[in-house]
């Protein structure tokens, strides 16, 4: 699929990070429903502050997590700028070499020949050494990830929020059928975990779908 055929989410964030936006997500709006019990039994009342406690909470969590997306991008922006600059101010070239050997050699040490690695780290060095200096500064990509990651925040609320709108006159079957999504999410960002990173799907949304389960299961015991 090329870059014009995918969402702007998608462009913005890795898999990873947007599984981590929405796993994170879940697990704030199920720290709600568990302890929602006794809200959902003040009637109609206690489920909209219920909601706006939900909806409010990973609203501004959405934002916190777009800010660290950002200072994340800064902060991984300057090292690697303190690091050209490193390789600018090397006192020869052997030096400069060895500097970016230190930064890539955990990473290609175990694809590559030792050969090929000193070719390339090389030519880095002597490419770095050439270049002006870049800027740190906040860019468009940043704006458009940090967006992307309080979205996906947000977004992990509606499926915890729609039960309680649909059956509004039955709180507690409301809270029992969000916790069910909650877990069926759960599994589902799982099992796509396991897609991308080469393990289980099944066993790695079965584990987190358990947690979750294990949750809900104490929260009920405890009256929730």
């Amino acid at each position: 699929m090329t870059n014009e055929r995918q969402g702007w989410v998608t462009r913005a964030l890795d898999p990873g990070q947007r599984m981590g936006e929405v796993l994170f997500g879940l697990i704030m709006v199920l720290t709600f429903t568990l302890s929602a019990g006794l809200s959902v039994a003040e009637g109609p009342e206690g489920v909209r502050q219920l909601l706006i406690a939900a909806l409010g909470c990973n609203f501004a969590w959405g934002i916190i997590d777009g800010v660290f997306y950002i200072m994340g991008a800064l902060f991984e922006r300057g090292r690697l700028n303190r690091l050209s600059r490193a390789v600018r101010e090397a006192p020869s070239e052997a030096a400069a070499t060895a500097t970016i050997a230190t930064e890539l050699e955990g990473t290609l040490g175990s694809v590559s020949t030792a050969d090929a690695r000193r070719s390339l780290y090389l030519d880095i060095a002597r490419v770095v050494s050439r270049s002006a200096p870049a800027k740190v500064r906040i860019t468009r990509a940043d704006l458009v990830g940090a967006l992307a990651s309080f979205w996906l925040v947000v977004l992990s609320t509606i499926p915890a929020a729609l039960p309680f709108l649909i059956f509004n006159d039955r709180p507690r079957f409301a809270l029992r059928v969000s916790n069910g999504l909650l877990l069926g999410m759960l599994f589902l960002v799982g099992h796509r975990w396991g897609r991308y990173t080469g393990g289980s799907g099944w066993l790695i949304g079965l584990a987190l779908t358990l947690v979750g389960g294990a949750l809900v299961a104490i929260a009920v015991s405890l009256g929730g």
